[in-house]
């Protein structure tokens, strides 16, 4: 990656940290070696898994939430420090519209009950979208805010879509193939999102085509759900308490 990125762009600064978003060791050591530059401008918090089998981490939770949600919580709030540093600091959180279908039980974050793996990730992606909006809530009464904002792909042809056993990880295979957009069209919300200078907070991006799957970027709208201050204030408690991480500034 770092090497393509240099051939099409000379003269590109690129430097490549490696986390692993379900130990949180890494992701502590990652925001260090980042935390040390002088700001960080924007944080997109893209990383994410899909389709895999049940299981829970140390901190006991289930894996998508882990890697999808607390992962990046963990390390948004680790990095902190380094975003206001910035003058104009933004993190960019990418959810999925599949968002609109999850549940989340912040009582049986280990999935105890019956595991579907659409069901879990549909959940994670709730987590996301809940976390972007509550971040944007608690941010309102910051006297130096940091910006979030979050975004969407669509449906894309990534390496995503290859997940998954079975009947269903072939259908979803063939389905990609012939009805998801580019990962190139996939990546614009986000970069919309992470450039567009005149964004409020708690801004959704989507691709502008039919039921938000592909297109341009356009603002869209969140579930409610998604917006509920109770739900947004209850899984900032929860991600604190399952990642042992505080954020430095109170900011409500």
């Amino acid at each position: 990656m770092a090497s393509s990125l240099r051939s099409a762009y000379p003269g590109a600064d690129v430097e490549v940290r490696q986390v692993d978003l379900l130990n949180l060791r890494s992701i502590r050591r990652a925001a260090v070696e980042i935390g040390e530059e002088e700001a960080v401008d924007v944080l997109i918090n893209n990383a994410g898994i899909s389709m895999v089998e049940h299981s829970v981490t140390e901190q006991g939770a289930e894996r998508h939430l882990a890697a999808n949600h607390l992962g990046h919580f963990a390390l948004t709030a680790l990095l902190e420090p380094a975003l206001r540093r910035s003058p104009a600091p933004r993190v960019v959180t990418v959810t999925s519209y599949m968002h609109e279908k999850g549940e989340l039980d912040l009582e049986d974050v280990a999935w105890r009950r019956r595991y579907t793996p659409m069901a879990a990730y549909s959940a994670s992606k709730l987590a996301n979208a809940v976390f972007g909006a509550e971040l944007a809530r608690r941010e309102q009464s910051s006297s130096a805010p940091i910006t979030s904002v979050l975004a969407h792909p669509g449906y894309s042809n990534t390496p995503m879509q290859k997940k998954g056993s079975g009947v269903i990880g072939i259908a979803m295979r063939v389905s990609g193939k012939l009805f998801a957009q580019s990962p190139e069209m996939g990546a614009l919300p986000q970069l919309f999102a992470a450039t567009e200078p005149d964004l409020a907070g708690g801004s959704y991006v989507g691709p502008d085509g039919r039921g938000g799957r592909s297109g341009h970027p356009t603002l869209v709208q969140l579930s409610a759900a998604a917006r509920d201050p109770e739900l947004g204030r209850r899984l900032w408690e929860r991600s604190q308490q399952l990642t042992g991480i505080r954020w430095h500034t109170a900011t409500v």
